[in-house]
């Protein structure tokens, strides 16, 4: 266990977080190998290149993943007062979410399983020095 006061603890948990501006999407209906072809595409760009590569790619993922970045720009200069033009995706990264098991009927009775699976898409942006 910590030693120290509650508030203490708490004080030295806060001191350590992160305070880069983030977007997090939870339960996308889309699954982490295919938002992590977007997401690869993206590291580590500028945002305006970064939102110009997803206005062009066909994949469902980017779709998400542009409002997801738009949000998390809008974050940094409203909550960090930071300029849009020096921003960079910092990191980003998909977790495995909850997956929904549906049955699809097959032949002579059977029953085959379906999983759906979902993702919580995190994105954090960064200030060029």
């Amino acid at each position: 266990m910590a030693k120290g006061h509650r508030s203490q603890i708490k004080r030295e948990r806060n001191a350590q977080k992160d305070t880069r501006p983030s977007a997090k999407l939870s339960y996308a209906r889309v699954s982490v190998q295919k938002a992590c072809f977007v997401l690869d595409a993206v590291r580590g760009k500028d945002v305006e290149t970064a939102l110009a590569i997803l206005q062009y790619n066909p994949r469902y993922a980017s779709s998400l993943i542009k409002k997801l970045i738009e949000s998390a720009i809008a974050n940094a200069e409203n909550n960090n007062g930071m300029n849009r033009d020096n921003l960079y995706i910092a990191e980003c990264y998909a977790n495995k979410g909850p997956t929904m098991k549906r049955i699809k009927p097959r032949a002579q009775g059977r029953a085959y399983r379906i999983e759906r699976r979902m993702s919580h898409i995190t994105v954090v942006l960064d200030e060029r020095k």
